[in-house]
């Protein structure tokens, strides 16, 4: 799911970790296997009740390349527990299907439900992204000569730091194994395609001061009053907001945290104000970050975080297709204003975007779900673009 870059989220425990749900998913977990014949929903059940929270993503993995490894039309790869899964026909275009393994941690969602009365799958994962993985891992078992060449790469530690991520190794260890033509990222769009993603940094702007008692508050100089002046400039920022590739982004300035003060009786002498902008991506990293340096000039700014943004690349022949493929042509792309791995794509000059199943603003929650539909809608258009005719 797309995600504020560096921010920690290291691994939590839980909720039901010593539930019986818990022990009934270990027993689970522990023959777990899968069945890549059986429909996309029912796989996706499958995948949901391997427990793979971040960093515990073995036995989802050795259970994917288990059923991917035997498939004689492709060659399969394996990292940690990154599997990849490639076609070899000589096509003059190969194409990237990506999804990551894990989820957030366990907060009594498990095991999976389907209630068919409203048609969602609910669960842990059912939305981000295992809806995703399971239409990726239907593809790569039943469409054994697809038109294109296409890479499989189910990938572990996506919820967590960059250093985990699967993609993110993988672009370090085999880059190789990640070039293409075009990439989609199954992240949940609601079925529907969003190209490209915004970039993000984040800074921290200070103003200082001088101590003093409160009750003498004349002999000092309070910080917090003076970052008024850094909130007045926010509250003034025109948010720009640039076409590319017919697409409308629109960018973002916003105070996201303030700290200062050291007691209850005493002026602050420093106060922080964290900023996050999301900046279209015909923008780098530099030039957004020279932006916000002159917006705050005369304040001390220091960058703590940055990660690029991904052009959409709808004008790559395979991306136009693809396009052409869900319908609605260029009127039915949105832009997507988050972060997601389409970025780690961009950075190999791999044009990318995300198109999965299941509404993003309900990744992480526990109330996640998934229409059926929607897993249903994804695999029917990537199956008739790559030339593997009906489900």
């Amino acid at each position: 799911m797309e995600r504020l870059i560096g921010i920690p989220r290291g691994r939590m425990k839980g909720s039901v970790e010593n539930s019986a749900t818990h022990r009934w998913l270990t027993t689970r977990v522990s023959s777990a296997a899968l069945d890549l014949t059986t429909d996309a929903v029912t796989l996706t059940r499958q995948l949901v009740d391997i427990e793979s929270v971040s960093r515990d993503e073995q036995a989802i993995a050795d259970a994917v390349e288990a059923a991917l490894a035997p498939l004689p039309h492709l060659t399969t790869t394996r990292r940690g527990n990154t599997v990849v899964a490639r076609t070899d026909l000589g096509h003059d275009q190969r194409v990237v299907l990506a999804g990551h393994l894990d989820t957030v941690p366990v907060n009594r969602n498990l095991p999976s439900r389907l209630d068919e009365a409203t048609g969602l799958l609910h669960g842990l994962g059912t939305c981000d992204m295992k809806g995703g993985d399971a239409v990726i891992l239907r593809l790569a078992a039943t469409v054994p000569e697809p038109t294109r060449d296409v890479t499989f790469i189910l990938y572990e530690s996506e919820e967590i730091e960059t250093e985990f991520n699967g993609l993110y190794r993988l672009s370090q260890s085999d880059p190789d194994l990640m070039a293409a033509d075009f990439a989609i990222l199954m992240e949940p769009s609601d079925a529907v395609v969003e190209a490209g993603c915004q970039g993000t940094l984040r800074v921290e702007v200070r103003t200082t001061g001088e101590r003093a008692h409160s009750a003498r508050s004349w002999r000092g100089v309070n910080a917090i009053h003076a970052a008024a002046d850094v909130l007045a400039r926010l509250a003034g920022y025109e948010a720009r907001r640039p076409v590319i590739d017919g697409l409308t982004y629109h960018e973002g300035l916003n105070a996201v945290g303030i700290r200062g003060g050291v007691a209850g009786n005493v002026l602050p002498d420093e106060c922080v104000v964290e900023v996050n902008h999301r900046f279209a991506p015909d923008r780098s990293e530099a030039e957004a970050e020279a932006f916000v340096r002159e917006f705050f000039a005369g304040y001390d700014v220091v960058l703590t975080d940055s990660a690029p943004g991904a052009l959409p690349g709808l004008d790559r022949p395979a991306a136009a297709e693809f396009v052409d493929a869900v319908g609605g042509g260029r009127g039915a792309v949105n832009p997507k204003f988050g972060w997601t791995d389409v970025a780690r794509f961009s950075a190999l000059g791999v044009p990318a975007v995300n198109f999965g199943p299941g509404d993003p603003m309900l990744a992480h929650k526990q109330e996640e779900h998934v229409p059926v539909e929607h897993i249903e809608r994804c695999e029917r258009v990537l199956r008739t673009w790559l030339g593997g005719g009906t489900v």
